[in-house]
């Protein structure tokens, strides 16, 4: 009999009960007792979902107050020396993720990260030279007591430790981190050790971290690892690779010694059949069939075709479940009651896949049920009915990509030219300071938004609205003495959403929320169709914006590479074809935003490097479609227009030639959390254009210090020209309250200006 199971639960809840609980515990508005009785709660409903499946294993330790890796690393004892006086445990992890502000300084966070080529953000442990490990109170060990009081059949969960100290970095004294690998599996031994005395069957290790290269050294731990561990585990370890594929990596895990394997069949669908061969038939291979990271119906059919034949070699070793963690997608489409029939009837979020998943397996048993047989005849004729629809295919828009020409893609001068023409026209001072777009997003913005949805607000009054609050806004920035103003985003939810609501081929759900990091979750759009723009989406709040001041307002864009990788994406489509398609989308709007007398246009790209192919031998094929979709969005300019763009936490290095090739008159970038450290890629490179440093961490409540942006200038003054360097928190401010928004800023363009004094002297 095969087996159905689950990798992982969205673990912020379907109406965002965890974000709303964690915001209030951190405003005071409730205690820690009410905050852990909603995370109970939540648990117990997930859990409960999984079980009505009809799942045969469920997931346990998938639940995180704020992140899993941070919370793992706090069970080992891995605490920064700055965070290490918290005795609170809760209080301990916030203040690791958050940061921490007190009279007697601030205590920076984490750095935050993006989890391999996903948009959720891990936190990065921090490993010293002479790191201990030990297992601390552990949550995944609470975890399991808690279902297993329940009565559950449950497979606790844990990130392996080969992920995490890969994902770790090194402070202070750089070393091996292998150096550090015997004590981290005491650390796991010890929490294997209370999982033998709850008589736990298995326990799914997730080293995602196989579907990278990997230097040899990386995989003799591999091997060293799990030879110690299933040796110390009574029960059976199942080690979980996704993202891609392991085939490289099989003789190694063959001499691990774990008894079972989970591999992505959704990205990596090329390596299933050599794997099944070459994995001993008497171990568990759990194929990960059912997409988790995206939300369309699966192909039952086509997935039954691909398992009966393992199935019939591999019997009771075959395990069937999603491919990663459904943390990646919402949880459950059927409430999306705003969207057509049609298009919900596309959707699976995370509760239909697992019903996709149990269907699956039972076909597999042959003990289909009404419902099963029925959910294979929905599937068919939804893939018929997605392949035909009207919905889909824009003739107009396909004509327009074949149209394109490689002088598209060019701007009409080099960078040095265009920043001389661009100087003479803004008249910007040395270090000239900004702001990355978004400002908070008040309860009064929130609560005119809603109205307006619900109806009991027109159209014009809540124009109105944002009138005023644009107007506000840009009299702050103002009193602030910022160089470059920006409109504020008032009429925008989400970076990606908004423009998701003015684009043709795309839908936005009602519920669709996944977790970003933290409380901050996101709704991705559906791209289901070619992706037109009607009509300009953000011309009319820039214009207004500007007509309130002399000094510049930046037109505020999101860029077709990360509205491609921020949404959900029809999967008939190679992604670079979606990804030029956004890009027509978004030149429009560039072009009718400078026709608008808009002198500097920010298309921001987050999301560049978080798309690139974990593999190396994938890598340049997508930056040069990527590159190429951005410099199609911004390339239609006149020399005095300066494209900015925005670049949030990720890793530059092996993506740095690119980013240079996007030729953005101003890049801006995180500096303030990596302590500086991202600057090396651009330093190293001897990046050619303007960089707007993140002198602080809008994630964290911190205000900054003047004199500590003042040395991170004078550092930075150091290795790029003045005239290459802007000032600038190190991403939108949308997040944040008033109150430490304007601190934070009036410290920020203080040692802006201390910095230009210094300079004239």
């Amino acid at each position: 009999m095969a087996l159905a199971h689950n990798l992982g639960f969205p673990r912020i809840g379907a109406q965002r009960q965890l974000k709303q609980s964690l915001e209030a515990f951190w405003r005071g508005d409730i205690s820690q007792t009410e905050l852990q009785q909603t995370g109970a709660a939540l648990r117990h409903q997930h859990w409960q979902w999984q079980q009505q499946a009809g799942l045969d294993l469920l997931p346990v330790g998938d639940f995180a107050w704020y992140d899993h890796v941070l919370q793992l690393a706090q069970s080992f004892g891995v605490v920064p020396s700055r965070h290490q006086s918290i005795e609170q445990p809760l209080a301990q992890l916030f203040a690791m993720a958050r940061g921490t502000s007190n009279d007697t300084g601030n205590a920076a966070a984490l750095e935050m990260t993006k989890w391999f080529d996903t948009n959720y953000h891990y936190l990065v442990p921090e490993l010293e030279i002479d790191q201990g490990f030990s297992l601390q109170s552990s949550s995944l060990i609470e975890q399991v007591d808690e279902a297993l009081e329940q009565g559950l059949d449950i497979k606790p969960v844990v990130v392996g430790p080969v992920t995490f100290l890969w994902l770790s970095k090194c402070v202070g004294e750089q070393f091996d981190k292998l150096a550090l690998l015997p004590q981290l599996l005491n650390a796991y031994s010890q929490l294997l050790q209370q999982l033998n005395q709850r008589r736990c069957g298995w326990v799914q290790i997730d080293e995602p971290v196989l579907s990278l290269d990997l230097p040899e050294s990386w995989l003799h731990a591999l091997v060293t690892s799990y030879q110690q561990l299933t040796a110390e585990f009574e029960g059976r370890v199942l080690v979980a690779n996704y993202f891609g594929g392991l085939a490289d990596k099989l003789t190694w895990l063959n001499q691990t010694g774990v008894a079972g394997l989970h591999i992505d069949a959704v990205r990596a669908a090329d390596e299933v059949q050599a794997i099944a061969i070459q994995w001993p038939a008497d171990k568990v291979l759990s194929i990960g069939v059912v997409d988790g990271r995206n939300v369309w119906r699966a192909d039952l059919s086509a997935a039954l075709t691909l398992l009966t034949p393992l199935h019939e070699q591999r019997g009771d070793n075959l395990w069937i479940a999603p491919s990663c963690s459904l943390l990646h997608v919402p949880v459950d489409s059927d409430v999306e009651l705003e969207l057509d029939d049609e298009l919900r009837g596309w959707l699976a979020f995370a509760r239909q896949k697992l019903s996709e998943v149990v269907a699956l397996t039972r076909a597999l048993n042959g003990c289909q049920s009404f419902t099963d047989r029925a959910l294979f005849t929905d599937s068919d004729q939804i893939q018929r009915q997605r392949a035909h629809s009207s919905r889909v295919l824009n003739l107009a828009v396909r004509q327009r990509c074949h149209s394109v020409l490689p002088e598209h893609l060019q701007r009409q001068s080099r960078f040095g030219q265009r920043q001389l023409i661009q100087a003479d026209v803004l008249k910007l001072p040395k270090l000239p300071t900004t702001t990355i777009g978004s400002f908070p997003q008040t309860a009064a913005i929130r609560q005119n938004r809603a109205a307006l949805k619900n109806g009991k607000l027109s159209q014009p009054d809540y124009d109105a609205f944002i009138e005023a609050e644009i107007a506000d806004e840009i009299k702050r920035q103002q009193q602030l003495d910022l160089d470059v103003l920006v409109h504020g985003e008032p009429e925008r939810n989400d970076m990606v959403e908004y423009f998701g609501e003015h684009l043709q081929g795309v839908a936005v759900s009602q519920y669709g929320w996944v977790q970003s990091y933290g409380s901050r979750c996101v709704k991705p759009p559906l791209v289901y169709g070619d992706v037109a723009r009607p009509q300009a989406m953000t011309v009319r709040w820039s214009k207004y914006a500007q007509s309130l001041t002399d000094k510049p307002v930046k037109g505020m864009l999101t860029g077709p590479v990360t509205l491609l990788n921020w949404s959900f994406i029809r999967s008939d489509l190679p992604r670079a074809e979606v990804a030029q398609q956004l890009a027509l989308a978004v030149r429009d709007e560039v072009a009718d935003l400078e026709q608008a007398g808009i002198q500097i246009i920010q298309i921001d790209e987050p999301a560049l490097r978080e798309g690139l192919p974990l593999r190396q031998r994938d890598q340049q094929d997508y930056l040069q479609w990527a590159v190429g979709a951005f410099r199609l969005s911004a390339n239609g300019v006149a020399d005095s227009t300066q494209i900015h763009t925005h670049m949030c936490y990720c890793e530059f290095e092996d993506v740095i030639e690119s980013i240079a090739t996007l030729d953005a008159d101003v890049i801006s970038i995180e500096a303030s959390r990596s302590d500086m450290t991202l600057l090396s890629s651009f330093i190293d490179y001897d990046y050619p254009n303007a960089i707007g440093l993140g002198l602080y961490d809008i994630h964290s409540p911190n205000v900054p210090e003047v004199a500590a942006m003042v040395a991170d200038l004078q550092r930075a003054k150091q290795t790029f020209p003045v005239e290459q360097i802007w000032v600038n928190p190190d991403c939108g401010l949308k997040t944040r309250g008033w109150p430490e928004t304007e601190a934070a800023l009036a410290n920020m363009v203080a040692a802006a200006k201390q910095s230009r004094t210094a300079i004239s002297a």
